[in-house]
C-alpha cells in the first residue's frame, strides 16, 4: 500500500460516495481514533471495531462513464446514425483511476464490502460500479449496502445494523439514462455541429453546438417565454385615480373602469371633480388562514434558495451537499414533503431552543404546545424523508466552514423546518370599493392579524398595506382625482425558480440533475441569468427554433417527461432497460432522420445566429466539451 504501512487484512471495507462521509463512518463505528493511509494517493480512514480491522474510503461520484468504441468517436469519419446502432462500453470516469486502483488494492485485503453510497439511484448505479471494480480483483467478495440518510451517528450506526441488498433496478435505471443520453447527445451535438461545418463556421477546437434530451427542452421552455414577451402585444389604457377621505383616513383608488381613450378618462375624472362626495358601495373584511410551507424536498429548496437568497440552483446544491457531508442537515436529494413517523421532530426541534436568534421562538411556541402541529406535504419518494437540519450550530462556525452563502442555505433550512412544526399566520384581506359620480374605484389592503409562522420564516411575511375600516353606505370625499396612462406588461422573462417549477411539472430531470441541466445551458451561452431571470441568446433561440421546425419533438419538455416515466419503470420493475433503450433510440433515430432531411434549412438558421453573435465565420462561437459527444 503506498504511503502507508502494511497494514493487513479487514474485517469490513466500507465505501462511500465522498470522502468527508467516509470519514464519519470512520469516526463514529471506530472503537478509539482512526488512522489515515493512503492507498494509491487516496486517503483511507483504518479503524478498530469488534476487535477487528475496518477501513473507510470515500470516492467522489460516479467510478465510470460509458463512451463509444474508440474508432467511433472521430466525428467526420462515422455517420452519427452509426451511434443509435452500437452498444456503448463502460470505461472509467477521467480523474477517477487512482480511486480505481485504490479500490482494486482493498479489494485483496478484505472478504467484506460495505457499500455507503448516498442513498438514491445514482448512489446505487455508484455501488454497482464499486462492485464491478473490486469484483475484478477478488471475485469473492460479499457486498452489503448501508442505507442512510442522515450523516449522524444514529444514523450510521443504524444503517450498518440493518445492511440490505444492492438494489439492481436502480442501478439498471440510472445505467439505462446514462446510456440514453450519450447517444443522444452524441448523435445530434455531430449533426448540428457538422451542418455548420461543412458550410464554413471555424469551430475553435473543443468546441460545438450541442444537444442534450434534457438540456434542450430546457432552454425551450426559456426561450418559449422570450418568444411569448416579443410576441405580446403592448396597449395603452388609462384610469382615473383618487384619493379620498373615509373612515377616518385617506385611501388612494384607481378606477375599476379602464379607459381605452385619453378623452373618456379626463371626462370621467372632470365628473368625479364636479361631485367630490361618493359612498362605500363595497367592504370586504375576510380573514385569511394562511398555512406553513410543506417539509422541504430538494427542488423546492433549489427554488428558495434561488427566490430568497439569490443563490444558483447548482451553487445551492453543491452547498447542500458540504451541509450534508458535514452532518449539518439531512440528505439534500429527496423528493419528499411528508415527515416519517420514526423522525423525532420534538427532539430535533429541542436543539434549537438554543439558537442563539431563534430560541425564544422555539420554546415559547413550538416546544411550549402540548401536541407539536406538524404541516405535512403529499409526496414521497419512499426512500427519504424531506430535508431538514441535525445541529444547532452558530453562525460564525458555519460561515467559517462554509462562507456566507453556506450559512444562509443552513439558515433557511433551519428555519423552514421550524416553520413547519409553527402555527399558521392569519391575515385579514380588505378590499374597499367607492363610488363617485357614477364610476367606481377600488382599493386593496392587507393586515396581518397574527405572524405566526412568519416570526421564524421571515421570507413569507408580506408587507402590510390596511386600510380604514369603512362600513357600505359611509359617506366619502375626493380630495385630488388625476388620470394616469398606463400600458399593459407582457410576461417576465423565467426565473430560475419558475423554471425549476416547470421542470418539475414536466418531469425535465430528476431532484438530483435539474440544476445541472440550467447551469450546461448557461455554460453552453445558450442562454443567461441577469437579476435571476433567464434570457435565451441569440444562438439559443435560432437551436430552438430550427428544431422546433423541423422535429418538434426535440424540444418538447413532454416527450422528457415521458422517457424519464419509461425510466421509472425501470426501477419499479415493471419494464426491463434493454427494452427502454431500443424503444428510445428508435424514436430519436426517426427524429434525427427527419432532421438531415432539413439539414440546409437548419444550418441556414445557425450559421446566422452564430454570425449575428460572432461576427462572419462564427470563429469564437458554440460551447467547450463538458462530456464526450
Amino acid at each position: 500500500m503506498k504511503g502507508g504501512a502494511d497494514i493487513g487484512r479487514f474485517e469490513a471495507v466500507v465505501v462511500a460516495e465522498k470522502p468527508g462521509v467516509a470519514r464519519a463512518f470512520a469516526a463514529y463505528l471506530a472503537e478509539g481514533r482512526p488512522a489515515t493511509v493512503k492507498v494509491a494517493g487516496v486517503p483511507v480512514y483504518v479503524f478498530r471495531r469488534g476487535g477487528g480491522l475496518w477501513a473507510a474510503v470515500g470516492v467522489r461520484g460516479h467510478l465510470m462513464d460509458f463512451d463509444f468504441p474508440p474508432e467511433y468517436n472521430r466525428w467526420r469519419s462515422v455517420d452519427p446514425i452509426e451511434l443509435f446502432r452500437l452498444e456503448p462500453v463502460k470505461v472509467v470516469r477521467e480523474g477517477m483511476g487512482s480511486y480505481v486502483r485504490a479500490l482494486r488494492a482493498l479489494a485483496t485485503r478484505t472478504s467484506t464490502v460495505i457499500l455507503a453510497l448516498d442513498a438514491d439511484v445514482e448512489g446505487e448505479a455508484i455501488a454497482f460500479e464499486v462492485m464491478e471494480v473490486m469484483r475484478r480483483a477478488n471475485p469473492n467478495l460479499r457486498f452489503q449496502r448501508a442505507w442512510f440518510t442522515a450523516v449522524t451517528r444514529d444514523d450510521i450506526l443504524n444503517s450498518i445494523r440493518n445492511l440490505r441488498r444492492p438494489n439492481a433496478a436502480w442501478a439498471s435505471k440510472a445505467f439505462a439514462r446514462m446510456v440514453l443520453d450519450l447517444v443522444i447527445g452524441a448523435a445530434f451535438t455531430r449533426t448540428l455541429t457538422l451542418f455548420v461545418e461543412k458550410r464554413g463556421a471555424r469551430l475553435p477546437r473543443g468546441y460545438f453546438l450541442s444537444y442534450g434530451p434534457c438540456q434542450t427542452p430546457v432552454l425551450y421552455l426559456v426561450v418559449k417565454r422570450a418568444l411569448e414577451r416579443e410576441q405580446f402585444q403592448r396597449r395603452k389604457y388609462y384610469q382615473v385615480v383618487v384619493s379620498a377621505e373615509v373612515g377616518g383616513g385617506v385611501v388612494r383608488l384607481r378606477s375599476e373602469r379602464r379607459f381605452e381613450r385619453r378623452e373618456e378618462a379626463e371626462s370621467a375624472a372632470a365628473a368625479v371633480r364636479r361631485s367630490p362626495v361618493g359612498a362605500v358601495v363595497e367592504a370586504r373584511f375576510e380573514e385569511k388562514v394562511v398555512e406553513p410551507p410543506e417539509p422541504l424536498a430538494t427542488v423546492e429548496m433549489e427554488r428558495r434558495a434561488s427566490r430568497f437568497l439569490d443563490i444558483r440552483p447548482k451553487r445551492a446544491m453543491d452547498l447542500a451537499e458540504n451541509l450534508y457531508q458535514e452532518g449539518l442537515i439531512s440528505y439534500p436529494r429527496t423528493d419528499t414533503t411528508i415527515y416519517p413517523p420514526t423522525l423525532d421532530l420534538r427532539a430535533i426541534a429541542s436543539k434549537f431552543a438554543a439558537h442563539e436568534e431563534l430560541g425564544p421562538y422555539v420554546s415559547s411556541v413550538i416546544l411550549a404546545a402540548p401536541t407539536l402541529r406538524v404541516r405535512q406535504g403529499r409526496e414521497d419518494d419512499g426512500a427519504h424523508p424531506p430535508i431538514y437540519p441535525l445541529k444547532c450550530v452558530r453562525r460564525e462556525e458555519v460561515v467559517k466552514r462554509f462562507g456566507l452563502e453556506g450559512f444562509k442555505l443552513y439558515d433557511l433550512i433551519v428555519r423552514h423546518f421550524l416553520a413547519t412544526l409553527s402555527p399558521p399566520m392569519r391575515v385579514e384581506e380588505q378590499s374597499v370599493v367607492l363610488d363617485f359620480a357614477g364610476l367606481r374605484f377600488r382599493a386593496e389592503g392587507l393586515k396581518v392579524l397574527d405572524p405566526g409562522y412568519t416570526l421564524v420564516y421571515p421570507f413569507e411575511r408580506p408587507d402590510e398595506k390596511p386600510l380604514p375600516r369603512v362600513r357600505e353606505g359611509e359617506r366619502a370625499r375626493a380630495l385630488s382625482v388625476e388620470f394616469v396612462e398606463l400600458e399593459t406588461k407582457p410576461p417576465p422573462y423565467l426565473s430560475e425558480a419558475e423554471l425549476l417549477r416547470l421542470m418539475k411539472r414536466y418531469g425535465i430531470g430528476t431532484d438530483a440533475t435539474m440544476q445541472d441541466h440550467i447551469h450546461t445551458n448557461v455554460k453552453r451561452k445558450y442562454f443567461e441569468v441577469v437579476k435571476k431571470r433567464c434570457i435565451p441568446t441569440p444562438l439559443g433561440r435560432a437551436l430552438i427554433q430550427a428544431l422546433s421546425e423541423v422535429a418538434p419533438e426535440l424540444t418538447s419538455p413532454e416527450v422528457r417527461g415521458r422517457m424519464e416515466a419509461m425510466l421509472r419503470g425501470i426501477a419499479e420493475g415493471s419494464s426491463q432497460p434493454e427494452e427502454v433503450v431500443k424503444r428510445v433510440k428508435e424514436e430519436f433515430l426517426e427524429y434525427l432522420l427527419r432532421l438531415r432531411s432539413e439539414e440546409e434549412k437548419v444550418a441556414s438558421a445557425l450559421l446566422k445566429a452564430l454570425e449575428a453573435v460572432h461576427g462572419p465565420g462564427g470563429r469564437a462561437q458554440g460551447s467547450r466539451a463538458a462530456s464526450r459527444p
